[in-house]
């Protein structure tokens, strides 16, 4: 029997805490205060409190929040650094080469590099100010479609209080109908309800699919006499080692406040090898020796891991259905060749305000009066540059000398390239290998772990300060376990044990039969969706724990 669920209604309901629907909602009420509109917004985020899982030492560019608040300079924007020069390097296994240019969209000078964790924060407080009811730790469990059953009309908060088999316990506290006119997504790449909207409705395309990265990041603390402290550059991004050239991802460094730096490693997860672990990638391009000379004689303070949206512009879903927009991350927007996301899912986030603002005034909530978000995106510098990098996600993809080929034609032909629209290389889950013999006897270099520069995974976890109640339901889904210790085992080795960078799955060779069983860690998950991305059986499907749980970034 289901329980009893409290109803609140809303005019606009942000679903998700990150900088798309803070601007979004910043903006929205910005635009009724000049129209004299009273309105009820509100504003859901999964995480223990606004900036929990924001994850990203980043370098930012300010052009949406000029727009959004002119003198955010004065309203205390919480900048780390100014950038004063950029560096792009490759790396080979022990030595590396600056390379004598940046591709123009690298070019970072004058900008910021952030916390996103304080970013977040910064602009929740504003949005408050405003009269914005924000409301952390409640996770969307569910979307609530109307009877016609495309009208999406709100979204249902996780129960709270369920043991293991999913039976009320004493503090039970069950999920609450947040109902909305109109409902703005901005959960992040791989959103577990816009996921829902597109099984049921299809929104994303089939011939683009989206693809992924998984970023593994740390904020170190330096001693004051450090690499960045006479430095004439404080923004470092990699490429090469130890991926080498045919697998998309690179490396970054971020000199940041109080002598601390950012520093990140991303690996696309269209690799082939069944035996990479992106945790020892990481780990990897920490030791090389350029980076491990920039950082020498730190020591990790946070760490944290997710993924990045980065299929580009053809892989872009329909921005609007009956009743609901999408924003940011989770619609795969994403300034690839620049490598940032912030300040176009900003912008994304107040087009679908201004979008909001009108079907309000119209009382007109149907795809067709939405899909004015659709027209202001179109017309605005956010398409602009995404088109400029419509295939830069393809020619990542592609190997070799083709690679250097594909981004030099797009470099000079404005994005175009050679063949536009370049074909994808399709789900990143197709792309691995089966085992073979040398995959099998292939030797992993291990890694010294010294606990505090040089952190194992488990540690890491403990310094993402994640938590999550050991006897809530299992919110990974596995649908065939069997798969697990048979096919996958056989074929792939497993690659769930290696691509998680949190050790939440875990082969055990159970001692009375000798065969493999599958160990879920859930309580370390970093809610990056790794798993429910790459798993080459689309066994796994990610869904959202009890709201407050998860990471607790604070300085990342």
């Amino acid at each position: 029997m289901s329980p009893e669920r409290d109803q609140i209604d809303f005019d606009v309901l942000f679903v998700g805490g990150g900088p798309a629907n803070l601007a979004g909602a910043i903006h929205l009420m910005q635009l009724a205060a000049e129209k004299n509109l009273e309105l009820e917004v509100a504003l859901i985020e999964k995480g223990k409190k606004i900036g929990a899982h924001a994850l990203s030492g980043a370098v930012f560019n300010p052009r949406a929040l000029e727009e959004l608040m002119p003198d955010y300079l004065d309203k205390g924007f919480p900048s780390e650094k100014k950038v004063r020069g950029d560096r792009l390097y490759y790396l080979t296994k022990n030595g590396y080469h600056a390379l004598p240019w940046s591709p123009p969209a690298m070019h970072n000078e004058g900008f910021h590099t952030v916390s996103l964790a304080r970013l977040t924060r910064w602009l929740a407080d504003i949005a408050e100010s405003l009269g914005v009811s924000i409301f952390p730790g409640f996770a969307g469990k569910e979307v609530l479609f109307a009877k016609d059953g495309k009208t999406v009309v709100g979204v249902r908060t996780g129960d709270k209080g369920l043991d293991r088999e999913g039976k009320p316990k004493k503090k039970f506290e069950p999920g609450i109908d947040l109902m909305a006119n109109v409902t703005i997504f901005g959960e992040g790449p791989r959103g577990s309800l816009v996921g829902e909207i597109d099984r049921k409705l299809g929104i994303f395309p089939k011939d683009m699919p989206q693809v992924f990265e998984t970023a593994i990041k740390e904020v170190i603390q330096l001693p004051e006499d450090n690499f960045f402290s006479t430095s004439e550059f404080n923004d470092i991004h990699t490429m090469g080692y130890p991926l080498g050239i045919n697998t998309p991802g690179g490396g970054f460094i971020y000199e940041m406040d109080q002598n601390r730096v950012a520093l990140g490693f991303i690996t696309g997860l269209s690799y082939e090898d069944p035996m990479l672990d992106t945790y020892d990638e990481f780990m990897k391009f920490k030791t090389h020796p350029l980076v491990a000379g920039i950082i020498k004689e730190g020591k990790v303070v946070e760490q944290g891991a997710r993924t990045i949206a980065s299929g580009g512009y053809y892989s872009l879903p329909e921005l609007a259905v009956d009743g609901a927009l999408f924003a940011g991350g989770c619609a795969s927007i994403q300034d690839l060749p620049s490598l940032k996301g912030i300040h176009v899912s900003m912008k994304s986030g107040m087009l679908a305000a201004e979008a909001a603002i009108k079907a309000t005034g119209e009382k007109d909530f149907t795809r067709e009066s939405l899909d004015h978000y659709t027209e202001l995106f179109k017309k605005s510098w956010v398409n602009g540059e995404l088109y400029k990098g419509r295939n830069f996600a393809q020619a990542l993809a592609r190997k070799g000398l083709s690679k250097l080929i594909h981004l030099g034609a797009q470099t000079v032909t404005q994005g175009r390239g050679i063949f536009d629209p370049m074909a994808h290389h399709g789900e990143d889950h197709t792309a691995m290998n089966v085992l073979n013999g040398t995959h099998r006897a292939k030797a992993v270099d291990r890694i010294t772990y010294d606990g505090e520069l040089y952190v194992d995974k488990l540690t890491g976890v403990y310094l993402s300060k994640t938590l999550h109640r050991e006897d809530q339901p299992c919110h990974l889904v596995i649908h065939d376990p069997a798969v697990c210790v048979t096919e996958c085992y056989e074929k792939y080795g497993n690659p769930c044990v290696r691509f998680c960078p949190g050790n939440v799955y875990e082969m055990e060779m159970e001692a009375e039969t000798g065969k493999p069983r599958l160990k879920l860690n859930p309580s370390n998950c970093l809610h990056c969706k790794t798993c429910e991305i790459k798993d080459p059986f689309q066994n796994i499907l990610w869904t959202c724990p009890e709201g407050g749980d998860g990471p607790n970034y604070a300085v990342l």
